[in-house]
């Protein structure tokens, strides 16, 4: 596979950021002509975990988000790194419906929705120095 593009890109984790890291990582994957589906299905995503880092690594305290995109000729991959509490359990945490927010009624479904609109998620997190989630999705070019 042939690297075409990369970005990275610095975010103050703030539930306020998460609709402009969706938005700026859709219109980067942009020139790679996805359908309309496929962005939807990246917004959808780099969403999830967003927010995942800022409810759950920052638990809605200051940090930072770290964005990287790499465009190559039919896949985006796309990691969001946060430097917080860390997940004690990943494969836990994978399941439908768990949360480690139970009593502010979250779904837990963060990393289903990850998993179900993109190829393939990776999880890797230490207690007390952050989480990386790494997402790719082969693109069909619709030029």
């Amino acid at each position: 596979m042939k690297l075409l593009n990369y970005c990275k890109l610095s975010i103050q984790s703030s539930a306020a950021n998460e609709a402009f890291a969706r938005s700026t990582v859709a219109a980067f994957c942009a020139s790679l002509n996805p359908t309309l589906e496929q962005i939807n299905d990246i917004k959808t995503a780099v969403s999830e975990a967003v927010n995942n880092c800022v409810i759950h690594g920052y638990a809605g305290g200051s940090g930072e988000i770290y964005i990287e995109v790499a465009l190559f000729d039919s896949e985006v991959s796309i990691q969001i790194q946060d430097q917080g509490c860390g997940i004690p359990n990943v494969n836990e945490a994978m399941q439908p419906f768990f949360t480690g927010k139970p009593q502010e009624e979250r779904s837990g479904m963060g990393f289903t929705l990850m998993q179900a609109f993109m190829d393939e998620v990776d999880v890797v997190s230490t207690l007390g120095q952050g989480t990386t989630v790494v997402m790719r999705k082969r693109l069909d070019s619709h030029a």
